[in-house]
C-alpha cells in the first residue's frame, strides 16, 4: 500500500551522473543539495529520499529539483538498485509490516 512512484532513468552525457524523473514532485518548486546524507532532524520526504540513496555505495551528491533527482557516483559505482529505492519511497506497508489497526 502506498503511493507508487513511477521512475525513468534518463541519459547523461556526463559520466558518473545519474539522472531519474519521477511522476511527483517531490520539492515543490526548490532545489534541494545534499553531499551527505541529512539528520535525523530533517523529516521532509525529500530528506528521507537523500538518505535512502546515500545508503548505496557509491553515491557521492544527490540534487532534486522538483521531480528529477540527479545524482554523482563514484568510478564504477553500481546504479542498479536506485530506481527500485526511489519507487519504494512512498510504500509504506511492505510484506512482513503489520498493518494499523484502529480499533
Amino acid at each position: 500500500m502506498g503511493q507508487p512512484v513511477t521512475v525513468v532513468k534518463k541519459p547523461s552525457s556526463n559520466p558518473g551522473v545519474v539522472r531519474f524523473e519521477i511522476n511527483r514532485s517531490i520539492t515543490g518548486m526548490g532545489h534541494e543539495r545534499y553531499g551527505a546524507a541529512p539528520g535525523p532532524e530533517m523529516v521532509r520526504p525529500v530528506d528521507e529520499l537523500a538518505r535512502r540513496l546515500f545508503d548505496h555505495a557509491g553515491v557521492e551528491y544527490v540534487h532534486v529539483n522538483s521531480n528529477v533527482i540527479t545524482l554523482n557516483m563514484g568510478f564504477g559505482a553500481d546504479d542498479s538498485a536506485l530506481s527500485e529505492t526511489i519507487e519504494s519511497l512512498f510504500t509504506y506497508y511492505r510484506p512482513g509490516v503489520e498493518i494499523p489497526s484502529f480499533e
